[in-house]
C-alpha cells in the first residue's frame, strides 16, 4: 500500500505498485491499443486505486494531527518555543495558512531570530490569503525608499531667500582680554594702628 511521505503531500510506492502504475499508464496512453486489460490487471488497478485513497486519507489524518499539535504547542508558549517554531515551519511547508493566533504568538516572540523571520513569512502568507478571499490583486512589491530631493536654485516655484547679513568688519586692533579690561583687585592693606599696637 502506498504511504504518505513527509508533510508536503508526497507518497511512497513499492516496486510492485509502481509496476502496476506503469502498465496502466502505458495502456491509457496507447490510444491504438486493441487489447483490453486482463481481469488480473483490472484487479491490480482497482487495488492500487483503493490503496491510493487510503494513503490520501492517512495524509489528511497526519495533517489534522500536525495542526492539533501546533495548537497545543502554541498554547504552551513561551515554554514550547523551539517545538512550536519547528512545527510551524513544517505546517507552512505543507501549505498551512497561518491564523491570527500564530501571528500574535510570533509577534510576542520576535526577539528570537527564527520567530522574527517566521513572522515576516506568515504576514506575507496571511496578506495573500486575505487578498485572494477578497478577489484583490496581489500586493505589489514594497516601494523603494524615497530619496530626498534637494531644490536647485533658479526653479520656478522657489521663493527668493533674503541675502545674508554682511559680517561686521574686523577691528584693526585685537580685542582686549578680560584681564586687561578688568584688572585684578588687590587686597587692601591692613590698618596702620593695628600694627602699632602689636
Amino acid at each position: 500500500m502506498p504511504t504518505p511521505y513527509g508533510s508536503r503531500g508526497g507518497m511512497a510506492f513499492s516496486a510492485a505498485e509502481l509496476a502496476v502504475l506503469r502498465r496502466s499508464l502505458a495502456h491509457a496512453l496507447d490510444s491504438g491499443a486493441d487489447r483490453a486489460l486482463t481481469g488480473s490487471e483490472v484487479q491490480d488497478c482497482l487495488r492500487l486505486a483503493r490503496s491510493v485513497d487510503e494513503a490520501l486519507a492517512e495524509a489528511e489524518r497526519l495533517r489534522a494531527f500536525l495542526l492539533a499539535d501546533l495548537g497545543r504547542y502554541r498554547g504552551a508558549l513561551p515554554g514550547s518555543l523551539s517545538g512550536y517554531l519547528e512545527l510551524l515551519q513544517d505546517a507552512l511547508a505543507a501549505g498551512y495558512q497561518p491564523v491570527p493566533d500564530d501571528l500574535a504568538a510570533l509577534r510576542a516572540l520576535r526577539g528570537n531570530r527564527v520567530a522574527a523571520a517566521l513572522l515576516e513569512r506568515c504576514r506575507v502568507l496571511a496578506e495573500r490569503s486575505v487578498r485572494a478571499r477578497l478577489g484583490l490583486a496581489p500586493a505589489a512589491a514594497p516601494p523603494a525608499p524615497r530619496v530626498r530631493l534637494m531644490a536647485l536654485p533658479g526653479g520656478g516655484d522657489e521663493k527668493p531667500r533674503p541675502a545674508p547679513a554682511p559680517k561686521p568688519p574686523r577691528p584693526d586692533r585685537p580685542i582686549p582680554t578680560p584681564g586687561e579690561v578688568f584688572p585684578p583687585r588687590r587686597k587692601p592693606a591692613p590698618p596702620a594702628e593695628g600694627r602699632a599696637a602689636g
